[in-house]
């Protein structure tokens, strides 16, 4: 035993030099998202294996309650089957029939999901060679989930709502009043709906829903119930807070939205800010 706690002594240094490094780059990755961004890109390839090795061990205690959910989403698919029959590699999500030609949908698994930073990623198991792109939102059966803004060959990284960076086009279901949804870094359950003016009339358990004003995501998907309402004393919006319909504590199988139009809607906004800068 003595000669074990000598062996250490003589290699203090060296140990003290990697552990130095280890809390610079956990720091570095935590509270920087542009390179945290990098860190997961990079390494994703490498970490992805493992974690996905990981979860596959993990999910074995899961397997109850996965297989309970999957059942039900199966026979509300049986039911609809004599309407669609989705295209392999594919998954059924009830929109308005305006968007069934501008949205391809793909499904993943998560297999790494951070909660309690500001700025939480999620890993999939799928990446450029099951066809996913940087740019796809994010969902499941309980709502909006995040954006995909890291890929390799075979593993995604997404960027979760969970992240204060990350805005959500939104809309109040009820009035079609339009917002955005930001979280605030505090509670994972609860976000803040952004520029909704005062005059508007807003009620506790209204559903605050994607609004489809962007690319990223159809109009209709949830995103929350508004828990509280204030008038705003400094600004002229309502300070609005919603609670999630997501729980993030318990992703596994999620849904990737891709709008097909996306690049032609891209070029045309290009071409009006060029068109509007000229004047």
């Amino acid at each position: 035993m003595r000669r074990i706690l000598l062996f250490l002594y003589s290699l203090r240094a060296f140990i003290l030099f990697v552990f130095l490094e280890f809390v610079a780059i956990w720091l570095i990755v935590n509270n920087h998202s542009r390179q945290g961004a990098v860190f997961l890109n990079s390494s994703g390839q490498v970490t992805g294996t493992l974690l996905n090795t990981k979860n596959n061990f993990l999910e074995y205690f899961y397997l109850g309650s996965i297989n309970e959910a999957l059942s039900e989403k199966n026979a509300r698919l049986l039911k609809k089957l004599e309407y669609t029959m989705p295209l392999q590699d594919t998954v059924f999500f009830e929109l308005d029939s305006s968007f069934a030609h501008s949205f391809d949908f793909w499904s993943a698994k998560v297999i790494n999901n951070s909660l309690h930073l500001n700025q939480n990623y999620i890993t999939l198991n799928k990446g450029r060679n099951q066809g996913l792109r940087v740019g796809m939102g994010v969902f499941n059966e309980q709502g909006v989930i995040g954006r995909v803004n890291g890929i390799s060959g075979n593993f995604s990284t997404v960027i979760s709502l969970l992240h204060t960076d990350l805005l959500i086009s939104s809309k109040i279901k009820r009035t079609d009043v339009f917002g955005s949804t930001n979280w605030d870094g505090v509670n994972p359950q609860r976000a803040k709906l952004l520029y909704v003016p005062r005059h508007v009339e807003v009620e506790v358990g209204d559903t605050v829903v994607t609004s489809g004003f962007n690319a990223t995501f159809p109009e209709g998907i949830p995103i929350g119930v508004i828990t509280q309402v204030a008038s705003g004393s400094e600004t002229n919006y309502l300070d609005i807070f919603l609670e999630f319909t997501t729980d993030f504590s318990r992703l596994s199988y999620v849904y990737l939205v891709e709008n097909t139009m996306r690049e032609e809607l891209d070029s045309l906004h290009r071409q009006q800010n060029t068109q509007t800068d000229d004047r």
